[in-house]
């Protein structure tokens, strides 16, 4: 494939309108409600397929793809008589996710062989009962980005009511190193720029992920970046085709005939990205590209920064990174002939164990030219899930912040002491035989976490394991409880209230909600509120029964995180916001200093690779969307299926191996076996793999600051299947159609 997007973009979202409906799905994707999947923005009060600036159309496959998913049909009982849970584990992620819609409450006791339909009522007073016979510090509560600010903020604020700290959320696997890193070298956790800035920057460096997948509505500015004369610099060990080039389905011209989109394209070896920006910074110092009026005003630390490049030899930097002098000469004079240069980086950056130390140094490179604080530059860290940022600014963290603690004292409500466990950290100590109760709102913890084998035996400790979920997947076969229980709720432009999520902009919207599409499921904050209520019960310092309604809950929300106040009444104004003092003008820094603060942390050691191991990276693929799969197919990088191991050609000859080659991949953490080797342009030593599938390979180490695993830096070996033919996989392909099973096989009927 040459390029991304263009006309299988068009004929795909073509194909999801004759799936569910034309009328149906264009009324669906017009509504006024906030994007489901990525944290790009588009809906709200403009009206759905605009972005936040109004722009029109804007909407890309993601969009598609999980709005129709929302509208497959209902899940009858038929199915679970049919499939046990022995016959779920069997099924793939997109085989699960494809049975249809969740309308009912169901249950796996101990024992049981199968789900069973539950009452509500019998299902919410047996959760309660559990939590009221259950210590609070051996619970844990967790939610994906999918859900509202109303749904978050209400189920953190019952946890700590209940006794716990142990309240975490996804974040932990994404961009906690971000959020962590940004706030300790400039003073805030997020994105310090808005949407427009893009249109004034005139150099993006996009670092460590794949828009053309996974934030497709991106695009769109990076080819109006390149119209205007203005440069892109990729730096991603994986050559992806749509950051080559890419069409954009909205402009003609781009469909017709394409948009260059890197400017320059440069593949470090994984784990190389320090030893890269090491040698932009010290190549930007020896030539006075510096600005040294910026960084004597408004920032710390340049001294030991200096100091340590002046040390650092070419030798190390070329050795670490993968990349010749050339290269990162050609990258730094990008840089410093550039006058608005922003820069944005995913999962590529974070998933480390130094991934903090990744993000400070983007944070150095971006300090030395004075590109924080001012418009058309800054720092952009790309979010995944819509409301992911914003589950954060509502309180969904195991510590919230003083004066939030010291506002529900007044409120009459003493929290809990100790220190609540982090996603991993709940997971580890569900192993240790230290948690009984999980409620998971949304998501799918099982399928994003890694080690895949010691996740499954950790929460089968648990006594009960509560999922909270529109539809099925991996983690209601493989991630059970010694009883399940799995509640349907209903999904956002079906919320008979209105509710809200932040963009990664720091953009606060409002999405209008809609009208259920099948009876039995129900809202996210009904299902908490019942489930306070007749836990706590009344009398409290909290009514659990008006918090059922979400202006209430908003208006506590605004009195209790001061940033978002206008968040209290935004259900009646219809005002969406930025939240006030992220977007910076001017370089006014919230550290103690008032200055940013320049980072030297040394070039990690690169692993010895001399025994023939590769570093793997884990990503998903273009038909999918986090844990959850919508096609089999990868048809940027050219894929028909999902069971393969993407390796440099000059490996694949080095470890004897040949191209569609059965192999087994081992790691300290796991195996998996009988997958097809392949040759792809990627970065030597390195390799790639789909997630969730390859999560068994993905050790438990964490970046020991944001504790967010290093799912991009696995050490791997690869050696034939010996019990298969050195071709079979190919063969086995080409009679199923592509993939284990048929990736051509119709859906999974939703019985």
């Amino acid at each position: 494939m040459r390029s991304g997007g263009g006309w299988q973009a068009i004929w795909y979202a073509l194909g999801k309108a004759r799936e569910v409906g034309p009328v149906r799905l264009w009324r669906a994707m017009r509504s006024k409600n906030a994007c489901k999947t990525c944290a790009v923005g588009m809906g709200g009060q403009l009206g759905g397929m605009r972005d936040e600036s109004g722009r029109f159309p804007e909407v890309c496959k993601k969009s598609l793809q999980a709005m129709a998913a929302d509208m497959r049909g209902r899940i009858e009982p038929r199915f679970f008589e049919k499939y046990g849970l022995s016959e779920l584990k069997a099924l793939t992620p997109r085989e699960l996710e494809s049975a249809g819609r969740l309308v009912e409450p169901l249950i796996a006791e101990p024992g049981a062989e199968r789900y069973r339909p539950l009452d509500w009522d019998v299902a919410l007073d047996r959760i309660a009962r559990v939590l009221r016979e259950t210590p609070p510090e051996r619970a844990f509560f967790y939610s994906s980005g999918r859900s509202s600010n109303e749904a978050g903020f209400l189920m953190h604020l019952f946890a700590r009511a209940y006794g716990t700290n142990h309240v975490n959320n996804c974040s932990y696997y994404c961009h906690q190193a971000s959020g962590v890193g940004l706030k300790d070298s400039i003073g805030q956790g997020t994105a310090t720029l808005e949407l427009e800035d893009l249109a004034e920057c005139d150099l993006l460096f996009l670092i460590g992920g794949n828009p053309a997948s996974n934030h497709p509505r991106l695009m769109t500015q990076l080819m109006r970046l390149r119209r205007r004369g203005g440069k892109v610099v990729v730096v991603n060990p994986v050559r992806e085709p749509g950051l080559v080039n890419f069409r954009v389905p909205s402009s003609l011209r781009s469909l017709l005939f394409g948009s260059e989109i890197a400017s320059l394209y440069i593949q470090p070896a994984i784990g190389g990205d320090i030893a890269l920006f090491a040698g932009i910074a010290k190549r930007l110092i020896e030539t006075g590209a510096v600005d040294r009026d910026y960084v004597e005003r408004h920032t710390e630390g340049f001294d030991e920064l200096n100091a340590y490049l002046t040390r650092l030899t070419l030798a190390e930097i070329e050795r670490v990174s993968g990349l010749s002098q050339s290269e990162i000469e050609r990258a730094a004079d990008e840089y410093a002939r550039s006058e608005r240069t922003l820069f944005a980086w995913t999962m590529g950056i974070t998933h480390h164990e130094h991934g903090v130390q990744n993000v400070q140094w983007i944070a150095n490179l971006a300090l030395l030219r004075g590109m924080v604080g001012k418009r058309g530059a800054g720092l952009l860290p790309i979010r995944g899930h819509s409301n992911v940022q914003g589950l954060g600014s509502v309180g969904v963290t195991p510590a919230i912040r003083q004066e939030a603690v010291e506002r529900l004292g007044e409120l009459g409500l003493r929290l809990p002491e100790f220190a609540g466990h982090d996603t991993m950290g709940a997971i580890e100590a569900a192993g240790r035989g230290e948690m009984d109760f999980g409620l998971c709102l949304g998501g799918n913890l099982f399928g994003a976490s890694p080690d895949a084998a010691f996740v499954g035996e950790a929460l089968a400790r648990l006594r009960t394991l509560v999922y909270v979920s529109t539809s099925l997947n991996t983690g209601h076969a493989r991630g059970l409880g010694q009883t399940t229980i799995i509640l349907p709720a209903l999904v956002r432009d079906e919320e008979q209230q209105s509710t809200t999520q932040e963009s990664m902009f720091n953009y606060v919207r409002l999405s209008d909600g809609g009208r259920p599409r099948y009876g039995g499921p129900r809202s996210e904050v009904e299902i908490l509120s019942e489930i306070a209520l007749r836990t706590l019960g009344d009398g409290g310092p909290l009514d659990w029964r008006s918090l059922k309604d979400h202006d209430e809950i908003r208006k506590l929300i605004g009195r209790l995180v001061p940033e978002l106040a206008p968040i209290g009444d935004i259900g009646s104004s219809k005002r969406e916001f930025h939240i006030a003092d992220r977007v910076l003008r001017e370089p006014a820094f919230r550290t103690a200093s008032g200055r940013a603060a320049f980072r030297a942390h040394p070039i990690p050691p690169m692993p010895d690779s001399s025994d023939g191991r590769l570093r793997l990276m884990t990503v998903r693929s273009e038909g999918q969307f986090n844990t959850v799969v919508y096609e089999e197919e990868d048809i940027y990088r050219g894929q028909e299926r999902r069971d393969v191991i993407l390796v440099h050609p000059l490996d694949l000859s080095r470890l004897g191996l040949r191209a569609n080659q059965r192999v087994n991949v081992k790691s300290d953490s796991g195996s998996v076996r009988g997958v097809l080797v392949r040759e792809f342009d990627i970065a030597r030593g390195s390799a790639l793999m789909y997630y969730p599938e390859a999560n068994a390979l993905v050790p438990r180490r964490v970046d020991p600051r944001s504790k967010t695993p290093a799912f991009k830096s696995v050490q791997v070996t690869i050696e034939p299947a010996l019990d298969m033919a050195p071709n079979a996989g190919a063969d086995v392909a080409a009679k199923s159609g592509g993939r284990r099973g048929g990736s051509r096989r119709g859906k999974l009927k939703a019985c």
